[in-house]
């Protein structure tokens, strides 16, 4: 660990040699985490440019299925933070064999969280997508996808929580060959069983879960390795696994309110139509890209925080909220000038279907203003989860929710015949209002001292 520093989280208080100290340690743990967490949207990008090529009914259904799996993974994603942040407070306070006997029953838990969602998605999933009220034809496409990738639901959750166990120690590397060579098996994957083999969008969806699974082995393994150095039983403790589920309730009901305001979003887009819940897996694809890239910097912030937590050095936690914050900031900016730059290509690349091209393109515009604000509200979130303040953390994302809901609401009530304005109001509500709302609270919360106990 970094040596402690006795100065104020200012840049002019602080010596440059522990400014760079701490940069260094930053993108030592962020650009590794940056390719671990774009994984998932590579995944799902890869699905959608090659559903997209055979038409707009495939892609359409694609995007419906993806945000049902996402929301249930994303609901899951505690086996990540948890994880990581429990784990770096236990190692920060020299206590590596208790870190490490956590994460491995937080990977019992999701092998049976993951066998339990499988089969519920499996055999619920007409009704479940019927629920939105897609065409048939959309619905037909929806169920074929996810009837596929359902059986790599306990993959996917396994690696969330052998990623977070991982990154506690610091480790950021494994989970990165993990996820890169995941994502490379994919496409090939895809092309042979969407176009070879001829299953269309139900081979996207298999050629996923087939990646999914054999990166969660790998990940199992380099944790068993370390569980055999440290004389840690790879066995589950009752007590462990219960304690890990409940200690994870804050993050559920956190990660509730964001996937409750996706499903919104994605319902809204629904109601405007074929075209425009194309082009919204378009533009969400793009969104996660981007999201997940200022995630890469939030999971340095979790391991830095409660790894200094740990150590009981709270003038080194205030110095790296300080950077993290300077670094989201610079990079949230330099992502909405790229996002802008690229609108008039990404698009084309992902579809032949010009209507859908147009109405993505100028939603993209609304993203790429957005990505400054959510960057900063991506920055504080990882703070306050690596603090373990996840109960403020849980109230504030209710009140964002609370605040975005009426605009999807209002779109699905009276405004399915909006188009284009109806799009932009949507995606102004989500990358916009409800990004203001998630940071301003956090803000608020970070400036004294009480969010980190003590």
């Amino acid at each position: 660990m970094s040596k402690p520093i006795n100065t104020s989280c200012s840049d002019h208080d602080v010596n440059p040699l522990d400014k760079q100290q701490v940069d260094a340690e930053i993108l030592k743990l962020a650009l590794p985490s940056l390719a671990t967490l774009l994984a998932e949207p590579l995944l799902v990008a890869a699905d959608s440019t090659m559903v997209g090529r055979l038409s707009t009914t495939p892609l359409a259904g694609l995007s419906l299925s993806s945000t049902i799996l996402t929301t249930l993974v994303g609901l899951c994603i505690f086996l990540a933070y948890a994880s990581t942040a429990a784990t770096a407070r236990l190692v920060g306070a020299g206590k590596p064999k208790q870190g490490l006997r956590q994460g491995i029953d937080s990977l019992w838990l999701a092998a049976g969280l993951g066998i339990i969602l499988g089969a519920i998605l499996f055999f619920g999933s007409p009704v479940i997508l019927e629920f939105f009220h897609p065409s048939k034809e959309v619905l037909a496409q929806a169920i074929f996808y996810t009837k596929f990738s359902c059986f790599g639901l306990p993959g996917m959750l396994l690696v969330l929580a052998a990623t977070g166990t991982l990154r506690g120690f610091a480790d950021a590397k494994t989970p990165l060959y993990a996820s890169t060579a995941g994502a490379l098996l994919n496409i090939p994957l895809n092309y042979i069983l969407i176009y070879v083999l001829h299953m269309g969008v139900g081979g996207a969806g298999l050629g996923t879960a087939i990646a999914q699974t054999l990166m969660a082995i790998y990940l199992m393994s380099a944790i068993r390795r370390r569980a055999h150095h440290l004389q840690v039983s790879a066995k589950p403790t009752g007590v462990g696994v219960l304690r890990s589920l409940r200690e994870a309730i804050p993050l559920i009901v956190r990660t509730l309110s964001l996937r409750g305001a996706i499903l919104l979003q994605i319902a809204a887009a629904t109601s405007l139509g074929t075209v425009a819940l194309a082009a919204n897996q378009i533009v969400m694809t793009v969104w996660n890209f981007a999201a997940y890239g200022l995630d890469s910097l939030a999971t340095a912030a979790q391991i830095l925080v409660g790894q200094n937590l740990g150590s009981q050095d709270k003038h080194r936690v205030h110095h790296v909220l300080h950077r993290c914050l300077s670094w989201g900031a610079r990079v949230g900016f330099g992502l909405g000038i790229i996002l802008g730059a690229l609108s008039f290509f990404i698009p084309r690349i992902m579809t032949t279907d010009p209507s859908v091209q147009h109405l993505a393109t100028q939603t993209m515009w609304v993203t790429s203003v957005s990505m400054p604000i959510a960057a900063i509200a991506y920055m504080l979130d990882g703070v306050l989860i690596g603090a373990g303040d996840t109960r403020k953390l849980a109230r504030y994302m209710v009140a964002a929710l609370i605040v975005f809901a009426p605009v999807p609401l209002i779109i699905l009530l009276c405004g399915s015949s909006w188009g284009m304005p109806g799009m932009l109001l949507l995606w102004g509500g989500y990358a916009l209002l409800f990004m203001v709302a998630r940071g301003i609270t956090m803000f608020f919360r970070v400036r004294g001292n009480s969010w980190m106990g003590f």
